[in-house]
């Protein structure tokens, strides 16, 4: 690693990016600054959310195929706060990692080709990452990037929890279950590990619940099984993501309906899910405060395939000892967790409902054969931590 103590990190996803400023002291990370640039309003937005100052700023730019202007934009504004001459490190989460990367790297061009390869795999996350790569390695040429995976945490699921029922040579194409969401885990099994090592070191399952959300199966803190499978719309369902469907509803709308695959992928990853059901929106906050039946019944959906989801696991598990809620709906919606939580009571999970209203770390109660938890994840944390462990030798 070169001279100097920041390291950003990317955390880009389909339509906005989440960014990391960390200083770097002693070997260790520690973050300094947040912010999100939103793809979806208009012009470009820089939220700073957490730093020297909070802060919106448009991004004169628009976001072309190579973002270089994006990103310099962004150097722009983050340099007003912080002296990034001592920027020595860049580290992108990359969404697919195959069965190539079972870790952190750090990118050079053969690399960044491999990543591109798997884009097949993930062609609504892997290009944005790719391009956020490029156009760091444009403008900083000599600055070091890394790449975390999300795939990379599931690894250590068998073979047999990755197979589809599928022709064998299928498998061996790659046509297999990956999981996502592995930056989240990772850290949440650190998390545990510090805060519960007890129930860390059971079988646990973890709640990834946002905008995207997916849920894993953990025994020692290493991945089992995972909602998500050969992509991000299996599971459970999403704001917008269908989740599990029967592939019978896909050749009826391809074949007799005339669908063409644009539309398909169009309807699948973007009006599905609470957006799809409800006909309202996407966000569980509006949901729960609608009247109409309709969201009500996307919200009761979406709880009722989380607890089956969680029964599901706990069946790949043989028990269960613990259930982390996390992300954006797991830690600050009680609604949904007590909801979640009364579908459980049969595997022995009792929610303390005052436990649960404030947040806490934990929020089932004494009795409760099932340990809940809420703990908040940090995907960039994991981002940077793995970007100094790469360069913790040299």
């Amino acid at each position: 690693m070169t001279n100097g103590n920041l390291l950003l990190t990317f955390n880009a996803g389909s339509s906005t990016v989440k960014i990391g400023v960390f200083e770097v002291q002693a070997g260790k990370a520690r973050r300094i600054g947040k912010g999100l640039i939103d793809f979806r309003r208009q012009p470009f937005t820089f939220h700073l959310t957490e730093g020297p100052a909070a802060f919106d700023r448009t991004l004169q730019t628009d976001a072309d195929e190579q973002l270089h202007e994006v990103v310099d934009g962004t150097f722009g504004i983050l340099g007003e706060h912080f002296d990034m001459s001592a920027v020595n490190t860049v580290g992108h989460r990359v969404v697919h990692g195959g069965d190539i990367f079972t870790g952190p790297v750090r990118l050079d061009e053969d690399r960044i080709r491999e990543i591109e390869d798997l884009t097949v795999l993930a062609p609504l996350h892997q290009p944005q990452a790719l391009r956020l790569i490029r156009a760091v390695r444009h403008l900083r040429p000599a600055l070091a990037q890394t790449a975390s995976f999300d795939t990379a945490f599931h690894t250590t699921q068998s073979d047999l929890v990755r197979r589809f029922a599928l022709p064998r040579a299928l498998h061996d194409q790659g046509i297999k279950r990956y999981g996502f969401h592995g930056l989240s885990y990772a850290f949440i099994a650190a998390e545990l590990r510090r805060r519960a090592p007890k129930a860390a070191a059971g079988k646990v399952i973890v709640a990834h619940l946002g905008s995207g959300a997916s849920l894993c199966a953990m025994e020692k803190g290493e991945s089992r099984d995972c909602s998500m499978g050969y992509s991000t719309l299996d599971g459970i369902p999403m704001a917008t993501r269908c989740g599990s469907l029967d592939p019978g509803v896909l050749l009826h709308l391809l074949g007799p309906q005339g669908a063409t695959l644009k539309d398909m992928e169009d309807m699948l990853y973007h009006k599905s899910g609470l957006l799809g059901v409800s006909g309202i929106g996407a966000d569980t906050r509006d949901l729960l405060k609608s009247p109409k039946p309709e969201a009500r019944e996307a919200i009761d959906l979406f709880c009722l395939r989380i607890a089956g989801e969680v029964g599901r696991m706990a069946a790949t598990l043989g028990g269960l000892d613990g259930l982390v809620f996390t992300a954006g709906i797991g830690e600050h919606q009680p609604e949904i967790r007590v909801a979640i939580g009364e579908r459980l009571q049969w595997l022995g999970l009792d929610i303390d409902k005052d436990a649960n209203a404030t947040n806490a770390l934990i929020i089932s109660t004494s009795s409760s054969s099932v340990t809940a938890f809420v703990i908040p994840t940090d995907e960039e944390q994991i981002i940077a931590d793995e970007a100094l462990s790469i360069f913790a030798g040299e």
